[in-house]
């Protein structure tokens, strides 16, 4: 194992302790964090760290098996779309400093958005440590933390100008929390026509055409969409392809590798897959009333 990345401190920045809510700095050696209370998080020898306040269990996440088979298909360039797609929203409304990949996984798409934003900084936030071992070394100005989504989630108030959810859960009061007042959050959802070529041959999860309703109603009345975009292509892939895509996302959870196997010997050997995604930009409307009156 390489030694750890170093932290960034504009990134830590960005962070708050999970006990008090203060401020958390990186210790001199970057084995830890530590807020001005005395409390201490160490990292693992991977590079994350997970801020979780006492007692609390985050939610289980992606395994190891899903970790393996997103990196895998991801770093092939299957899904360079949408990591293009979420870069264009962000730059969309101004030149962001700071990004929160909220239930970012590996960090891949926010580690392409930096590639496009030499000034800002970010922290991938996943439940799985799996994960977040590969989201430590995904960019060298992002920050890797083990939280629960669904939580206070550790980062300061007013912190980030953009929040990303990129097949993720989304938790509307605590997005509006930790957005600065201009800031914005993007959305990457699927949309109807998303893997239909391997949707009913492989008997996996079809997406709820209420989708959009639901989105908007969990994000009411913290944040409120201002546009939307589809992107559609298709991929060239081999049943091997096909097979990681399966097994690197939610449908893993609902059948078996032997199953997938089993549908994808019925396909032809190369098959094309559509991949259509809908981006819906965001922004806090409850920031607004956070703002300190301006004096006349």
């Amino acid at each position: 194992m390489s030694p750890r990345p170093t932290l960034d401190r504009r990134a830590v920045a960005l962070l708050a302790c999970p006990v008090c809510g203060r401020a958390l700095e990186a210790l001199p050696d970057d084995s830890g964090l530590r807020c001005d209370e005395g409390h201490a998080f160490d990292r693992a020898r991977q590079g994350h760290v997970t801020l979780l306040p006492p007692g609390h269990r985050a939610p289980s996440g992606d395994s190891a098996a899903m970790v393996a088979d997103r990196v895998a298909f991801l770093e092939v360039g299957h899904y360079a779309g949408i990591t293009a797609a979420v870069a264009d929203a962000v730059e969309a409304g101004g030149v962001p400093a700071s990004l929160l990949d909220l239930g970012g996984g590996t960090g891949h798409h926010l580690a392409g958005v930096l590639d496009r934003l030499p000034d800002a900084v970010g922290v991938v936030l996943d439940s799985s440590p799996y994960a977040a071992r590969r989201a430590a070394r995904a960019h060298e100005r992002a920050v890797a933390v083990v939280a629960d989504s669904w939580a206070r989630l550790p980062v300061r108030d007013d912190a980030v100008d953009r929040v990303l959810v990129v097949f993720a859960p989304r938790n509307g009061p605590e997005i509006a929390r930790v957005l600065r007042p201009d800031g914005r959050l993007v959305v990457v959802t699927p949309a109807a026509e998303h893997l239909r070529e391997l949707v009913g041959p492989l008997e996996l999860l079809r997406v709820d055409p209420d989708k959009a309703a639901r989105l908007a109603a969990s994000l009411q009345p913290h944040l409120q969409p201002v546009g939307a975009t589809t992107h559609r292509w298709e991929l060239s892939l081999s049943r091997a392809a096909a097979a990681t895509l399966v097994g690197m996302g939610p449908h893993a959870r609902h059948t078996t590798p032997a199953a997938v196997d089993a549908g994808l010997a019925r396909l032809p050997e190369r098959i094309d897959v559509t991949v259509s995604v809908d981006v819906t930009v965001s922004v806090d409307v409850t920031a607004y009333r956070r703002r300190p009156a301006t004096a006349t």
